[in-house]
């Protein structure tokens, strides 16, 4: 028979379901975090207990190998000492004319639009290690950045 007129199943033509991807570098994460993780994984668990659907059981266990895998990795950083720019860490900055505070927290816990930005994130770089008063280069520029004032942010080592 020609392989023309063979029926092949819809699985053959489907794209591949990779793992979801884990950041390169540590996995350095506040108390909060690590506790966001665990509770995560709690959560995930227990949907797939729940889920009848054999699709979506494949999607959440996918997303707890992902949770697992960084609950298994984290990294507690210490709280900042005070007046110094680090993980867990609430920065109010001045960049660019404007004042702004931000949290600087792990991976997964960053939400910009909360005011929490990763560790990694190009702006939490150029702060970390600096201290209130302090002038910071930011792309390219010297003093882009002050730091006015930088404190533990208490929500993170809960």
């Amino acid at each position: 028979m020609s392989v023309a007129f063979r029926r092949e199943s819809d699985d053959e033509h489907k794209e591949p379901e990779f793992e979801l991807p884990i950041p390169v570098g540590p996995n350095l994460v506040t108390p909060r975090g690590l506790r966001l993780l665990g509770e995560e994984v709690v959560r995930l668990e227990a949907a797939i207990a729940g889920e009848a659907d054999e699709d979506a059981r494949k999607k959440l266990q996918r997303r707890l190998r992902y949770f697992h895998t960084r609950q298994a990795t984290a990294e507690v950083q210490a709280p900042p000492l005070p007046g110094s720019v680090g993980i867990g860490s609430r920065v109010t900055c001045r960049l660019n004319g404007a004042e702004r505070t931000i949290a600087i927290v792990g991976g997964d816990e960053a939400d910009p639009a909360l005011g929490s930005i990763a560790f990694s994130a190009p702006l939490a770089r150029a702060l970390m290690g600096a201290e209130a008063g302090e002038s910071v280069e930011y792309q390219g520029r010297e003093d882009a950045i002050l730091v006015l004032a930088a404190e533990t942010d208490p929500e993170t080592q809960a």
